[in-house]
């Protein structure tokens, strides 16, 4: 018998003493591992789909300390007929697989800690904002507003500028500084305005909040998630958001993927360019007798966008790497709102802007938080006792645990994975297509199959093709969450001479990859203009949130992908 026969043999004969229950020491020990694994901590991070995947790629993580000694202990032995140089050369065979597995573990604790140092490193390098810190614009009056950018169901945007903050000036009070980077970008975008308006002024419509500063803050909380600290003026002698009354909505972080909202005031609606022409109904009677809106509203102050995602394919069609990217920062994005608590329910190419980085390539930015549900568990799920609860925006892009959830006692609809599905529809346009879900096919998120969906383009990598479809299963256990998908993605994009020829269980290469890529990231960022790039930003907001357990995943992804696509082109 060969070594390495022997020691297949010993891990098949220790999966067999398990399943008999003959080392009851161990099997309690192990489930109680397995009982800690699916226990929800504190981060209420979700449990990833690794039933899904077969047996070969999953990993096994329960700690053997110990358990090779105790294999060769001599009432062991004595259990099974004694110690006879048979069953000697079994439980050494089966000792010396225990004893592999141990190392493996211990190859993987190193991971693990290889993981936690990258992730404390770029932790600290946080996104920065071209917006400075200033204590001006908390009033209407303190903006010049241009033209209309765009218009939805409940807002009208327009470009503005700064009264207190002229173009040309390098004050330190500046709420706006653009670096020559994006200026030289500004020079080649359609939008040639952006210079002269480098913000843009999100005006809410109010019909029935009320008029008084409280109540539309209360009404409009939702759109305050991406406001930044110093979003809301703290006045005494003003009602402001500061917690004193309703509901402080959550707050996120900066992300170079989410819109940062840096003012946010209420004030008397003004008759505004094209508003009678745009949309009459919603101007209180003041500026239209025939009106329906209230005297005040809601502003939001954030960074002028040349487009939204939506008009920007409309004209252009991405290239391989491009289009990747995008997904992938759209994942990035998705990602950043869930560890925070935040599911969008309102995902779709119209609700993410776009700008170019230095290099051309277009940097998306989710925005519109009209729709959002935040709270303060951060466990993603809302109670859907009755048919009024709010599921969302845009039922057509509505994952399908979302859209054929039932009303009742004790229901929960989970949104943890809601937005990572419909990034998957908007990939389609991302990559030249239709959206699938929209009425040009004609399939219904409600009802879809998957083999229905259309294929992509050739020109699609196959890894790309791989996590759009895995973001379209129907049912959340087999769909990756955004995290694993993103590191689907990064792993494709920068990984794949550490994939080669990598099982299923081995982090060797992967863990050196790991240190050869953070080095790299982090001499870009010492490298001046170039950190600002999209891949770079990319590739630090991988850094800073690896996690082996998802790493891993992503890997098992990847390969069951794989191996099943290559299956499919031998049977064809």
């Amino acid at each position: 018998m060969s070594v390495k026969h022997a020691i297949s043999r010993g891990l098949e004969l220790g999966r067999s003493v398990f399943q008999l229950g003959l080392l009851k020491s161990g099997g309690r020990f192990a489930a109680k591992l397995r009982a800690d694994r699916f226990r929800v901590g504190p981060s209420a991070r979700t449990v990833q789909p690794q039933a899904f995947l077969p047996s070969r790629y999953r990993y096994f993580r329960t700690s053997l300390k110990g358990l090779a000694a105790q294999l060769q202990s001599a009432g062991f032995r004595r259990r099974f007929g004694g110690g006879s140089p048979r069953n000697r050369a079994v439980f050494l065979a089966f000792g010396l697989g225990v004893g592999l597995i141990e190392q493996q573990l211990e190859d993987d604790s190193r991971s693990a800690a290889t993981c936690d140092e990258i992730q404390a490193v770029f932790r600290k390098k946080r996104f920065q904002s071209p917006f400075k810190p200033c204590t001006s614009g908390y009033k209407l009056e303190d903006y010049i507003i241009g033209s209309q950018i765009g218009k939805g169901s409940n807002a009208a945007v327009y470009e503005a500028a700064a009264r207190f903050a002229p173009q040309e000036s390098n004050d330190e009070g500046s709420l706006v500084q653009l670096g020559e980077d994006e200026e030289e970008t500004t020079r080649s975008l359609t939008c040639c305005s952006l210079r002269t308006f480098p913000m843009a002024i999100k005006m809410m419509w109010n019909f029935g909040a009320g008029s008084s500063s409280e109540a539309i803050l209360k009404s409009m909380s939702q759109e305050l998630v991406p406001a930044g600290p110093l979003a809301l003026k703290l006045d005494k002698e003003e009602i402001t958001l500061d917690g004193h009354f309703g509901v402080l909505p959550k707050r996120v972080s900066a992300h170079p993927n989410v819109i940062r909202v840096h003012r946010a005031f209420t004030a008397d609606v003004p008759l505004l360019p094209g508003a009678q022409e745009e949309y009459p109904d919603v101007l209180p009677a003041r500026l239209n007798p025939a009106g329906l809106g209230n005297n005040r509203t809601l502003f939001l102050v954030m960074k002028n966008y040349p487009s939204t995602l939506r008009q920007y394919l409309e004209v252009s069609t991405p290239g391989r790497r491009q289009g990747s990217l995008m997904v992938l920062q759209l994942l990035e994005g998705v990602d950043h709102l869930c560890r925070q608590g935040v599911a969008h329910r309102d995902l779709k190419s119209d609700n993410v802007l776009l700008e170019f980085d230095s290099d051309g390539c277009p940097r998306l930015v989710i925005t519109d938080f009209g729709c959002c549900l935040s709270q303060s568990d951060s466990n993603l799920q809302l109670p859907f006792n009755s048919i009024w609860v709010n599921r969302g925006g845009n039922a057509s892009l509505m994952a399908p645990e979302v859209v054929t959830a039932a009303p009742g006692c004790g229901v929960v609809i989970d949104y943890s994975k809601a937005d990572a599905w419909a990034v998957g529809a908007i990939s389609y346009e991302i990559f030249g297509q239709p959206n699938p879900f929209y009425r040009a096919v004609g399939l219904e998120s409600r009802s879809y199959q998957e083999k229905q969906l259309p294929p992509l383009p050739s020109a699609v990598s196959a890894d790309v093709q791989l996590v759009i479809r895995f973001l379209l299963r129907r049912s959340p256990s087999k769909r990756p969450s955004a995290r694993v998908a993103a590191n689907m993605l990064h792993l494709s994009l920068w990984g794949r001479k550490a994939l080669a020829n990598h099982d299923s269980v081995g982090m060797r290469k992967l863990a050196d990859w790991l240190l050869c890529q953070s080095a790299v990231v982090l001499l870009k960022g010492c490298g001046g203009p170039s950190g600002n790039m999209v891949e770079a930003e990319l590739q630090r907001s991988f850094l800073s949130n690896l996690d082996l357990e998802d790493l891993r995943t992503a890997v098992g992804f990847l390969l069951y992908g794989r191996e099943q696509h290559q299956a499919c082109i031998l049977s064809a």
